[in-house]
């Protein structure tokens, strides 16, 4: 298992600053409210502390009712005062930080959104992406870290200064000369050694601790991998999906051996963690905890022996206490969070990792001229590609060329190119050699947006959103209900449409709203096919539109194919071959290379051909189906 290496100081600050830039960018009055909460915080308890001083030294000394009345007063109202502001401050920083976790999500789905596909479908950029929020939700590495650490880092900062503004007048106090051995308290060697044995358990307390924490952040892979066996086989029996096979091939014992197993699973009272708590993170926690037992009793000391000798009041006693304490733990915080920052390095470098992978598709300038007659002509001329990363090419000197408003079936065993064909198509990557033109012009030099915006396409893997049905149909918030709901008549979804509780307003799933309505895979499909035909782009590119269908919805799509397509150019992906009679023209994937073109009377009359070889594997099924 890879473990995190550390970073240098230089390098975990400034890594730790760039994170700090992107979360300003993005919610610069998240960032906001919480340091300046943080600092409000951090400083105003030495009012309360400074204040309890003075009365202390005037209920031990003058005893003034007066001064006593307005210092009791003036604490009172500060404190009022203080309560309020924190009570705003606090308002604001909820308002604008509630839902952090999506906030920094947002982050992530925009880049999503704005990269170019080919990265966008590469696994190693989902492996990267599954890492970074495995990291987050299993301890919080990365941006809330980062905020986490920023927001003790200013508050350490503020009470160490504060603290120190009340404390320099202890170490100046001197001890009255003639008080026999304590006059050694006022000797500057002394107060160095006390300054310098103070700062340095302050410093060690928090070290100790840091290494501690270091371990959870080397192990942070192996943590992930725990967890994701954890979440799996621990919640299988909760999977709806997985409830049959669960049930029938006894995978409960497959659960209890990876839940049960001590080596595998790493919180386990025998696994790695408790292994360290008992090792070297156990000692360096109580290591930790037992310096700063001892940094307490040094204060307490010095501050009482000076007391004792007379260098200052009762008052100013609990003042030095409290200051010191709060000097030492702004001083532990400060090493704890620097600590954090460092250890949160690897993990934020592995996201501008994901945040910093470049876009190199062009994105073109060219108008594309929206023709009301819809005139538009592709040609593939001599096209090959091959996926990033692979040496084999998935499609291979392919040359088609599409005429207007006519129905291309593209058909092919599995891994013949058929998808890829269409997604060099629709431009979510570009041909490795070879050119794809538009009425002539190179798809590349369009403005890519333009360019998307003529296709409508259903592939398999189509999603639907736990939203309305109109707006799933529409593809957004607004939209027009008279036309969405013919796109469903024309796509076979009349009926069920009719059964739906609030028409067009139904939610689809459960996930926002109980009265939300499942619907089942032919009838999403359906829905996929009327938000292609909503869109009512030029070319409208169907991948399997029927593959979830019973054979009679099936039939009643093919039927009623030229309503639906209309005077698009339709292309259409499909296994079954005797769905592709209606189309005009025929193209055979094999092995990446577009080997018969024609219509489905020329291909079969070709008994040598892929096509007749295919239909007739296909056909001897319906034949023994009929004679059955």
């Amino acid at each position: 298992m890879e473990h995190k290496k550390q970073k240098s100081w230089k390098q975990a600050m400034k890594l730790n600053g760039r994170g700090l830039q992107i979360l300003y960018r993005h919610y610069p009055q998240a960032v906001l409210s919480r340091i300046v909460y943080t600092i409000w915080t951090a400083l105003t308890p030495y009012i309360g502390i400074y204040l309890s001083a003075l009365i202390i030294d005037e209920l031990a000394g003058g005893r003034d009712i007066h001064r006593l009345q307005f210092l009791v007063l003036l604490s009172l109202g500060a404190a009022a005062g203080i309560a309020m502001v924190t009570a705003l401050l606090n308002r604001w920083k909820v308002i604008y930080n509630t839902g952090s976790w999506l906030m920094v999500e947002r982050i992530y789905s925009e880049k999503l959104i704005g990269m170019d596909y080919a990265y966008l479908d590469a696994t190693k950029t989902a492996e990267l992406l599954s890492t970074i929020r495995q990291n987050e939700t299993s301890a919080g590495w990365g941006f809330h870290r980062l905020m986490n650490s920023c927001e003790m880092l200013c508050s350490s900062v503020c009470t160490l200064l504060g603290g120190i503004s009340l404390t320099v007048s202890l170490f100046a106090s001197r001890v009255p000369d003639g008080t026999g051995p304590f006059t050694v308290l006022n000797h500057p060697v002394l107060v160095l050694l006390v300054i310098g044995l103070m700062l340095a358990i302050t410093y060690l307390a928090p070290a100790l601790s840091n290494k501690a924490g270091r371990y959870w952040a080397i192990n942070a892979d192996s943590h992930n991998l725990v967890n994701r066996l954890i979440g799996f086989f621990a919640l299988l029996g909760y999977d709806r999906d997985a409830a049959t096979d669960v049930r029938i091939y006894e995978q409960d014992k497959v659960c209890d051996k990876y839940n049960q197993d001590k080596e595998k699973n790493i919180f386990s009272s025998k696994g790695m963690f408790a292994r360290l708590s008992w090792g070297p993170m156990g000692l360096y926690q109580a290591a930790s905890a037992g310096v700063s037992v001892v940094f307490t009793g040094i204060v307490y000391g010095f501050v009482c022996l000076k007391a004792w000798a007379g260098a200052f009041g009762l008052g100013s006693v609990t003042q030095y206490v409290a200051s010191i304490t709060k000097v030492s733990g702004g001083m532990s915080s400060l090493i704890v969070a620097l600590g954090h920052m460092r250890n949160n390095a690897p993990f934020m470098e592995q996201i501008f990792t994901f945040l910093d992978i470049p876009n190199h598709m062009y994105q073109g300038s060219l108008t594309v001229e929206k023709r009301r007659d819809r005139k538009y002509e592709v040609e593939f001329r001599d096209v090959s590609f091959k996926y990033p990363g692979s040496e084999n090419y998935a499609l291979s000197h392919v040359n088609m060329k599409f005429e207007v408003g006519k129905r291309l079936a593209v058909v092919g065993m599995n891994g013949s190119g058929k998808t890829t064909f269409i997604k060099l198509l629709c431009r979510l990557y570009d041909p490795t050699e070879g050119q794809i033109l538009l009425n002539g012009i190179d798809i590349r030099k369009y403005n890519y947006g333009e360019y998307m915006n003529i296709f409508s396409v259903v592939f398999q893997d189509f999603q639907l959103f736990a939203l309305p049905l109109g707006q799933n149909v529409a593809g957004r918030v607004d939209y027009d209900p008279v036309r969405a709901e013919d796109c469903l008549q024309k796509a076979g979804f009349g009926d069920r449409l009719e059964k739906m509780p609030k028409g067009l307003e139904t939610y689809l799933y459960k996930d926002y709203d109980k009265e939300g309505v499942d619907i089942s895979g032919g009838e999403a499909q359906k829905i996929a096919i009327a938000r292609a035909l909503y869109k009512d782009a030029p070319f409208i590119i169907l991948d399997e539109p029927t593959a979830a269908l019973d054979p009679v919805a099936e039939a009643e799509i093919y039927e009623k194919f030229d309503e639906i397509v209309e005077d698009k150019t339709a292309i259409y992906i499909s296994h079954r071959l005797s769905s592709c009679k209606f189309c005009d023209r025929i193209a055979v994937f094999h092995e990446g290379s577009v080997i018969q073109q024609g219509t489905h009377t020329q291909l079969l009359s070709d008994e040598a051909g892929q096509y007749y070889a295919l239909w007739n594997a296909q056909a001897q099924y319906y034949n023994e189906e009929s004679n059955d």
